[in-house]
């Protein structure tokens, strides 16, 4: 879903002029009052069969082509059918949009779409006072609410008189909208989320078409459930212009402002890092090789990637982890962009050929999308805590370069960032994403083909040695100067056949050997040719000469952020630097950190980062750490942000 932005200076004031937050409007055609907003966070939240994460997807799609900033948090179970409303069967998708620059989902939804009463205990306590919730009454009968321990029905008992509270017969309705089609009742009421969704869509202006054509061309085998769920979607829709329960609907005008010029679309971070994948594989002119195993959160990616064939994208979905990197390690030696996808526990069992990796001194990109552990841990959950394993988590002096994205849009960047840097210094790279990227989303601006950077390789075609007998021969490890990448020789080339495998290599020739003063020059040669990895400096975000700074890397950008411009609008002075680069860290960082009293640096972990930073420039960093499974708030941060300052 695409959207074209016109130039600031090209824009007109949408829908009235300045938006502010429940200003009133004049009354619909339909007699309704219009009220406008700058932005509002909604949830659907309801059993993990319920289609939550369709409806919300296909709320945000709509909200993408309208025009507003958005970003989104999918928060579903590991189970792939968890026990029918139960509270750990409970499956949400979150948006916030605006119309206006935003950072993040949203700390507390506006508006709760409960499809059964779990959904609703699983989700009330994150609501403010006054917000909308809309509940599925069919749902709320002895059996579903004993499930999740009410004693009486919150619909009636005052335990929600707090909020402004639409029952809704969601399944009811859906079902008598659906009469003529001749369905079973259990057939008729998979619809429902189709339902609310329309009835969303009335109560926000959404766009309807994009959806309907969702609808026809997902079922288009089965054309009767296809109109089925279009007719369910105009139910809802009908439902909210002719009901006296919602007199009210909502305008959230588009962030023309938030956004330049350019054509844009929705976009999640793992669809972001694929086709940041398959554009360097073209600006390298390189064939793309995947080899991975499925796993959570990963997986979108071998999907993704899958379908691209005509770009010369190859997937390999081997038998295990282990076999899924060693073909991609093959396929570099053969000459292609090698890149394998996992998480956590997948690096693990990669751990050994990522060290063959950095001996054979091979370009290589291990995606890892970061998920809460240890072991198996919480695989649709979200964590940073993989950046020690990333840095350390191999056997001998094995070091590898890391690029951290901090939003589902940056994966694209990101990707193309570690392919330059594996293919400009013939080495493994570490790209650490994570759950919360991976699945959530936010407009992107689509790149000129010509702004992207050239990726382009030589590979080594002739001896580049010469004997003391003055023999011409092939030196694998013969390095460049510059940036003490090896030669790149593809099989088969006459003449530069040379020896590859884990044994420790001899400086230049590339023979085996054990002589300890060689081990000891290739493990310092590996290690400075990282540490000279030219990477940006770090920008620091500080307008007001502030004695705090906060730090952060990867996906707590957002949250961070938001945050940070809280407490500017509050008055109070704050630095801020987010870094894309962990291994090796931007030149300029040690400089930065040593002009600030106070550094802070939260983590979704237990203080990764605040542990190098400690270890390497001897700053006393103060770690705020979060590991519970979703991304930070930044009412939350603004808070402890606060309290930094004050102290």
């Amino acid at each position: 879903m695409t959207s074209q932005v016109s130039s600031p200076a090209e824009q007109a004031d949408g829908a009235g002029g300045a938006i502010v937050g429940g200003q009133r409007a004049p009354e619909s055609p339909g007699g309704k009052e219009v009220r406008r907003l700058d932005r509002v966070i909604i949830r659907f939240a309801g059993d993990s069969g319920d289609g939550m994460q369709l409806t919300g997807d296909r709320f945000t799609s709509e909200t993408a082509s309208f025009g507003n900033d958005l970003s989104t948090l999918p928060n579903f179970p590991a189970e792939i059918r968890a026990p029918a409303g139960t509270l750990p069967g409970v499956s949400s998708f979150q948006l916030h949009f605006a119309d206006h620059d935003i950072l993040t989902p949203g700390d507390a939804p506006n508006v709760l779409v409960a499809m059964n009463p779990a959904a609703l205990k699983a989700n009330i306590a994150d609501l403010p006072r006054g917000a909308e919730i809309i509940i599925n009454t069919d749902e709320f009968t002895k059996r579903p609410m004993a499930k999740v321990g009410y004693a009486t029905s919150p619909l009636e008992d005052g335990s929600l008189d707090a909020y402004s509270l639409h029952p809704v017969p969601l399944t009811t309705l859906t079902v008598e909208a659906l009469k003529d089609f001749g369905l079973s009742r259990k057939e008729a009421e998979r619809s429902k989320n189709m339902f609310a969704l329309g009835l969303l869509s009335w109560m926000y202006h959404r766009p309807t078409e994009g959806t309907e054509s969702f609808l026809r061309q997902k079922f288009a085998k089965k054309p009767e459930i296809a109109e089925a769920n279009v007719v369910a979607f105009r139910a809802g829709w009908n439902f909210g212009e002719t009901t006296e329960d919602f007199a009210v609907s909502y305008e959230v005008a588009p962030a023309t402002r938030a956004f330049p010029t350019g054509t844009y679309r929705n976009i999640s971070g793992n669809l972001a890092l694929s086709y940041g994948l398959v554009a360097a594989s073209q600006q390298a002119d390189l064939p793309l090789y995947l080899g991975s195993y499925p796993i959570t959160p990963a997986s979108d990616i071998l999907h993704e990637l899958s379908k691209h064939k005509n770009f010369g994208v190859r997937t390999f979905q081997a038998e295990d982890e282990i076999a899924g990197i060693g073909a991609a390690l093959g396929a570099a030696f053969g000459g292609a962009l090698g890149v394998t996808t996992t998480s956590g526990p997948g690096v693990a069992l990669k751990s050994e050929a990522i060290g063959l990796a950095v001996s054979l001194e091979l370009p290589l990109l291990i995606v890892d999308i970061q998920r809460g552990g240890p072991s198996t841990g919480l695989p649709t959950k979200t964590e940073q805590a993989d950046l020690l394993q990333a840095m350390f988590g191999r056997n001998g002096e094995a070091p590898v370069p890391i690029v951290a994205p901090r939003t589902p849009a940056d994966c694209f960047d990101a990707a193309l960032d570690a392919a330059r840097i594996a293919l400009t210094y013939r080495t493994p790279v570490f790209l650490l994403s994570d759950g919360y990227l991976a699945n959530g989303s936010e407009p992107w601006r689509i790149p000129e083909v010509a702004d992207l950077p050239d990726l382009k390789v030589k590979f080594a075609t002739a001896a580049n040695h010469t004997l003391a007998d003055g023999t011409e021969v092939f030196w694998p490890y013969k390095r460049d100067p510059e940036t003490l990448a090896r030669p790149w020789a593809i099989p088969g080339t006459p003449g530069l056949e040379h020896r590859i495998g884990g044994i420790e290599k001899q400086d230049g020739a590339g023979n085996i050997s054990y002589d300890p003063a060689n081990h000891d020059l290739m493990v310092r040669t590996r290690q400075a040719k990282v540490d000279g990895i030219q990477v940006p400096d770090v920008d620091v975000d500080d307008p007001d000469g502030a004695t705090t700074l906060v730090l952060g890397w990867g996906s707590t950008y957002g949250p961070i952020t938001a945050a940070v411009r809280r407490l500017r609008s509050a008055g109070l002075p704050i630095a801020q630097a987010h870094l894309r680069h962990l291994n090796p860290f931007p030149r300029n960082l040690g400089e930065v950190l040593e002009r600030y009293e106070k550094v802070v640096v939260p983590e979704m972990n237990l203080g990764q980062l605040a542990t190098l930073i400690r270890a390497k420039y001897l700053v006393d960093a103060q770690s705020y750490n979060q590991v519970n499974g979703m991304p930070f708030k930044a009412e939350q941060l603004a808070m402890v942000l606060k309290e930094a300052i004050d102290d």
